[in-house]
């Protein structure tokens, strides 16, 4: 069995028509603690989608599934978690970020958490 990873995706949504929507129910479905942040109130099965930048430990990857002008607002609160990795999904490559990122030794990949689950690169 494959380890859990905490992972905290950034973008989440309740709206099912939405990557970031079928990411978390993925990463949930095979096991790995989810945090959902997002904008939008809601719930991606019974995890919530918390609206504010809580204290986290412990995070082995951030996903992101927010545009890079976006991110610019979580740039901080990313880093001061110290994941080991950030997954830029299509759509989110942010030079930016991944330079900041890498000179704090962290992994950053131009990926789909999505593939990556489903080829067991996760």
């Amino acid at each position: 069995m494959k380890k859990s990873r905490k992972t905290v995706l950034i973008g989440a949504t309740p709206n099912e028509t939405r990557y970031a929507y079928w990411a978390a129910k993925k990463l949930m479905a095979n096991k790995h603690e989810t945090i959902l942040i997002g904008i939008k109130k809601g719930h991606i099965s019974n995890n919530p989608i918390l609206n504010s930048k809580v204290d986290l430990q412990g995070v082995h990857t951030v996903t992101l599934y927010l545009g890079p002008a976006r991110q610019q607002e979580y740039y901080d609160y990313i880093l001061k978690m110290r994941p080991k990795r950030i997954i830029f999904n299509p759509g989110t490559e942010n030079p930016e970020l991944v330079e900041r990122a890498q000179l704090q030794g962290i992994e950053t990949l131009e990926d789909c958490t999505l593939m990556m689950l489903d080829t067991g690169r996760y």
